[in-house]
């Protein structure tokens, strides 16, 4: 059975289709997911996602590797001025492949309270690391690898 669902939201019309998922994949009832130490169960008869975990309300705490880039051809695509979101490079951008694009973060013991945006990519080999952006080439080979905290906001 599929149900659609018109709701307005804000003057913007969202639509969901509900489809009843046991029609889809019979084999499997229920379905445990391990997403960084978040455990989320999913009953697939259901259309709910339960956290059996909570995160803290609004911020993300974690460890990442953290190194650094520049505009240089070598270190990036051949389009080195403009990020994967479309935009020109500038300070406090950051490339992130875990991350959404434009999710806001910060580096407390390296940057204090600044605010640092995902606006760009990085080789899909990087799974788990954040590259910062810098103006100057000697001072992103500088900054090297480093294993920070990052705060997710």
């Amino acid at each position: 059975m599929t149900n659609l669902i018109q709701k307005v939201v804000n003057g913007v019309i969202s639509l969901a289709i509900i489809v009843n998922a046991q029609a889809i994949t019979p084999a499997t009832q229920f379905t445990t997911l391990d997403l960084e130490n978040a455990f989320v169960e999913a009953d697939l008869n259901a259309t709910a996602l339960v956290a059996k975990t909570p995160l803290e309300e609004g911020v993300r705490r974690m460890m990442v590797d953290m190194t650094a880039y520049s505009s240089t051809p070598g270190q990036t695509d051949d389009s080195p001025f403009i990020t994967a979101s479309g935009h020109h490079v500038r300070d406090g951008i950051v490339a992130a492949n875990f991350l959404p694009m434009y999710t806001q973060i910060k580096i407390p013991e390296l940057f204090g309270e600044k605010v640092f945006v995902v606006e760009d990519r990085m080789n899909r080999r990087y799974t788990h690391r954040v590259d910062i952006w810098f103006a100057d080439t000697k001072d992103a080979w500088k900054f090297g690898l480093k294993r920070v905290e990052i705060v997710v906001l």
